[in-house]
């Protein structure tokens, strides 16, 4: 049978008007891997998910105007399974670490396809964040100790890059002078407790977790080998190209996120640990003021270096047979117009290395603290904020006076005044000066050079605190 003419028009209108409408009504996936337990990639994930940051900055408008978005949320232990879905094109986006985003890129290469480095969450140009740990009741006070002996560590993972450089800067063969096996941080902590390892090397934020537990005591930090590393994001190429505005729509919520983090690190290190059951006293540890790491949404060179130097490792461990061109793998274009569409300075940013700041007074002065370097905190159960005071001593002296008042405290945190870095004050050594005055070390041997060079004394915790009381 033939149509008329009209009939035959009408048919095609409305076909191409139920393409057009199909077209505009897409429903478009965003897939996101997270590891939330890898608590400095909170900016990149967690947050975001928990406080539905991303809906904010979905585009609704020109090609949006009618899509309908589906986001998918799925959460790793590390980085490793998280890159084999996103290979498989189960995931758009990723956070992982350096090394294993590293991985991520080589993975997508051998598979015909390319991934983007996209930003950075939260690193440490130093290295920490990474660490070593060994038994509480082990006698061993320094990774030089270890030889011979048995190192788990999380294969593929940063803190697997941190270690055999360690290993190496020791003058060391690691298939020879020391047994390292693959531990992920679940087991590894039974491990430790049952003494079937002699160290566990991990990445945020194991090396500090399992100490503030009470059953692992931390000997070597990331910041000793001097070697970058950092958490951040990636995405499919052929996901950011098809879909850019939301790449930096993604990338506007970990801003926010990251803002928030700055704003009130206790109120959010409490919501992470609800989400992840890592305690809110080590959350704080990173994202509190002059935290272990500095979140940073920006590519500094040493971030850059990190990935560099993560393609040389595996290249050298076998895992990769072919590099990664840093120029194209890490892309920045929409980094920055996140922070241009969030009215921030990324060029600012970029060229700021402060650590997250603080900005307190004393709490038993009230005068504020202009001298970081001997900063002690303490967090009062019951207290939304954490207590900051200019010195260990002036800390500790409160300290006494909270626990003859009955208080629980929750935490208590000194700076290294070697790295910088925050330590929980009850693992720290402490090293007096010829002027009584305490500065806070994470290691024995460091705390006894210092005393040494200023004629001074070391304590531990316990006895730190006695001094600074006897001395007030």
């Amino acid at each position: 049978m033939v149509l008329p003419t009209s009939l035959r028009a009408a048919l095609a209108g409305l076909v191409l008007a139920s393409f057009t409408l199909s077209a505009s009504a897409e429903t478009i996936r965003i897939a996101i891997g997270t590891q939330d337990t890898t608590i400095n990639c909170a900016a990149g994930g967690l947050l975001i998910r928990e406080l539905g940051l991303l809906d904010k900055y979905l585009p609704h408008d020109g090609q949006y105007k009618d899509a309908k978005y589906d986001v998918e949320w799925k959460n790793f232990t590390s980085g490793a399974p998280l890159t084999n879905e996103m290979v498989a094109g189960k995931l758009d986006f990723g956070a992982m670490a350096d090394f294993p985003g590293s991985f991520n890129g080589v993975a997508f290469e051998t598979a015909g396809k390319h991934s983007l480095f996209i930003s950075v969450l939260s690193g440490s140009i130093k290295g920490s964040g990474n660490g070593i740990v060994v038994p509480s009741a082990s006698g061993v006070q320094s990774l030089a100790e270890l030889k011979g002996k048995t190192i788990s560590v999380p294969f593929a993972s940063t803190a697997h890059g941190m270690l055999l450089r360690a290993v190496a800067a020791q003058g060391w063969d690691p298939l020879k002078d020391v047994n390292i096996i693959a531990q992920p941080p679940e087991v590894a902590g039974s491990a430790l407790q049952a003494g079937k390892i002699d160290a566990h090397a991990d990445f945020v934020p194991f090396a500090e977790l399992f100490p503030s537990r009470g059953f692992a005591r931390k000997i070597y930090d990331g910041s000793e080998a001097g070697a970058p590393t950092f958490h951040g994001a990636l995405v499919d190429q052929s996901y950011a190209k098809k879909y850019p505005e939301i790449v930096v729509a993604y990338l506007r919520a970990s801003l926010e996120a990251n803002q928030l983090l700055a704003a009130e690190p206790e109120k959010y290190s409490e919501l992470i640990a609800k989400v992840t059951g890592v305690d809110a006293e080590v959350n704080y540890l990173f994202h509190g003021p002059l935290g272990v790491q500095t979140r940073d949404l920006s590519w500094k060179p040493e971030y850059r270096q990190a990935v560099g130097t993560a393609i040389d490792t595996l290249k050298l461990l076998k895992k990769a047979d072919r590099g990664l061109d840093l120029k194209t793998f890490i892309d920045d274009q929409y980094i920055r117009a996140a922070f241009k569409a969030s009215n921030l300075d990324y060029a600012a940013q970029l060229a700021n290395y402060a650590q997250t700041p603080l900005k307190a007074v004393d709490a038993s002065t009230g005068k504020a603290i202009t001298d970081f370097s001997h900063v002690a905190e303490i967090w009062v159960r019951g207290e939304p904020k954490v207590r900051q005071y200019a010195s260990a001593e002036a800390a500790f002296t409160a300290l006494a006076s909270l626990k003859q008042e009955g208080r629980n405290i929750r935490a208590v945190y000194a700076q290294a005044s070697d790295s910088g870095i925050k330590l929980l004050a009850d693992q720290a050594w402490f090293a007096s000066d010829a002027k009584g005055r305490l500065s806070a070390f994470l290691l024995k041997g460091q705390a006894q050079q210092f005393a040494t060079a200023q004629g001074g004394k070391v304590f531990d915790f316990t006895d730190a605190t006695t001094q600074a009381v006897a001395v007030r």
